[in-house]
């Protein structure tokens, strides 16, 4: 294996493979440019990944090394990295041109009326993506669009909110005057057990049917998940506010457990659920939900908020008995729900970030606009 095998510089990929694709797939200058980016784009992604696996070594959350360099990554979905104005453009009468192998074709799209008109109107609109859905047999176009956002200042705003994630209440919302809301994870838990009940099923069967039916179902419980992750999220992000949301990176590597033959029917189960649990794409959704609208939304530590008296701070695993759903103070004897006392420790720490955003004029820790 050379030097450049698992190279992540674009440029140099280019220079190296440029000729032989085009000589050898007879691909256009364009795509030709477009494979080492992918490519590029890819080994960083995996770097990283091995950067923050050798961190969590060090830290002691975990001892498994990470193994996706070991192998050539492999492409299964069928994708393509389309530049606008280059590799597509849109026509009048909603038409798309598109650069095939075979030309450019000129084909038709619809989408949501709310998203057309955005590529009617928007100035600034740069690369797309082909993905092609399986289960319905349907190719997608994926365009990104660069919106202009409200200008927020930290110190205007007026609402100071935190949110405390979890799986048996996905969030748990409170703001500075204690106007609380929780969001069940009971029906989205229930799904899941649905989905992994026909799973098992459809694999036992080991037919080609079955794993037709394996790949719909998997997209399905896929959309399910973002689509309680949408609702929640547009809850959540209300005008004039600066949401709280707990850092939970490296969560699944220090919170260990039984996991293999050592582990329970039970502990199985529960595992299962924490893979599943899609908080990443939840604080996601809220971020960019609450720029759009004139909000913002920061990161805050995680240690301790659901062992902390959000009333006279004393700290102690010893006021959370059994690890259960209610929280006693040892201290002041304050009773509440413990995913109520996360949310509203996680509040008053926001309400820091905004005092220290008011004396040194800029958000200490905040979260990337990802939309």
């Amino acid at each position: 294996m050379n030097d450049n095998s698992k190279s992540s510089n674009g440029a140099k990929l280019q220079k190296l493979v440029y000729s032989h694709l085009r000589s050898e797939f007879k691909l256009g200058a364009q795509m030709a440019c477009n494979v080492p980016r992918i490519v590029s784009a890819t080994f960083k992604s995996l770097l990283t990944k091995v950067k923050q696996n050798n961190e969590a070594i060090k830290k002691g959350y975990t001892k498994k090394r990470f193994k996706g360099l070991d192998k050539a990554p492999r492409y299964a979905s069928r994708t393509v990295t389309l530049n606008y104005q280059r590799d597509y453009s849109f026509k009048s009468d909603q038409q798309v041109s598109i650069g095939t192998l075979n030309g450019r074709i000129v084909v038709p799209y619809e989408g949501w009326n709310k998203h057309l008109n955005l590529i009617k109107v928007c100035p600034n609109i740069g690369a797309a993506k082909i993905v092609y859905q399986r289960s319905s047999k349907t190719y997608y176009l994926m365009v990104s669009l660069e919106i202009e956002l409200p200008n927020i200042e930290p110190t205007s705003i007026t609402r100071i909110s935190g949110v405390d994630v979890g799986m048996r209440y996905l969030a748990v919302e409170t703001d500075l005057n204690n106007k609380s809301t929780f969001y069940s994870g009971k029906a989205s838990r229930h799904k899941a057990n649905q989905y992994q009940k026909a799973r098992r099923s459809l694999q036992r069967q080991d037919t080609r049917s079955a794993k037709r039916r394996l790949i719909a179902l998997s997209g399905r419980e896929r959309r399910f998940i973002a689509d309680i992750n949408h609702q929640i999220s547009k809850e959540i992000a209300k005008p004039n506010s600066l949401i709280g949301l707990e850092n939970l990176t490296g969560i699944r590597d220090r919170t260990k457990s039984k996991s293999g033959k050592k582990a329970s029917n039970k502990q199985r189960k529960a595992n299962r659920n924490k893979a599943k649990w899609s908080f990443a794409e939840l604080h996601g959704y809220i971020d960019y939900k609450a720029n759009l609208i004139g909000s913002l939304a920061t990161k805050v530590p995680a240690h301790y908020t659901s062992q902390s008296c959000p009333k006279c701070g004393h700290t102690s695993k010893a006021n959370r008995p059994n690890k259960g759903l209610m929280f006693r103070c040892e201290c002041c004897g304050n009773e509440l729900h413990a995913d109520l006392v996360g949310a509203r420790n996680i509040a008053l720490r926001t309400l820091l970030v905004r005092q220290d955003s008011t004396s040194t004029g800029s958000l200490s820790v905040s979260l990337r606009c990802v939309a």
